[in-house]
């Protein structure tokens, strides 16, 4: 455990904390946190990781600007995702799963796999969540129960608390923003 761990993690619960409440301060939290978990992520051999949480930073400026954008034409409400959508975002997740396993087999990572399944699965909900669908919490609560025990068996355990703690705001979150849904 080291302070940046702590940092990152504490400024990464704030962040989804922000997410859950559908607050733009989700993004500014989540930039700091990200940009600290590039440098870890990558000391401990976890590539596919350390590279989402670049993904995370753009898609955090992204977001940003979505979220605070002045123009009409952008949605600013929280949405659902159509049969269409989800096909879509579904084999944007499967595309993306089987890039990073064959390009992690090249790598002298012993958790190919699971990095790949939840960085695929990070890269989707992210993606749901710049852009205010629902569904960008059953990607993140699919993600952090195979984050848990990924980032245990690395000895990240301040990293492992900080999944447990999202877990449990990604539940909140969906609840919440299902009843925003409901209440717009």
């Amino acid at each position: 455990m080291s302070i940046l761990e702590i940092i990152a993690a504490t400024m990464g619960v704030l962040s989804v904390w922000y997410a859950r409440k559908n607050n733009v301060l989700v993004f500014p939290t989540g930039i700091v946190s990200v940009l600290i978990y590039v440098y870890i992520t990558y000391s401990y051999q976890i590539y596919a990781e350390a590279g989402i949480n670049i993904y995370y930073f753009l898609m955090s400026v992204y977001g940003w600007i979505l979220w605070t954008s002045k123009n009409k034409k952008i949605k600013k409400r929280i949405s659902k995702n159509n049969k269409r959508d989800n096909i879509i975002y579904l084999t944007f997740f499967v595309v993306l799963f089987f890039a990073l396993y064959i390009i992690l087999n090249s790598t002298d990572s012993d958790v190919i796999f699971l990095d790949s399944i939840t960085t695929a699965l990070s890269l989707t909900a992210m993606l749901l969540l710049a852009r205010r669908k629902l569904e960008n919490w059953i990607y993140w609560i699919i993600a952090d129960i195979i984050y848990i025990p990924l980032f245990i068996y690395k000895e990240l355990y301040v990293t492992s608390f900080q999944y447990f703690i999202f877990l449990v705001l990604a539940i909140s979150g969906y609840k919440e923003w299902k009843k925003l849904l409901r209440n717009d």
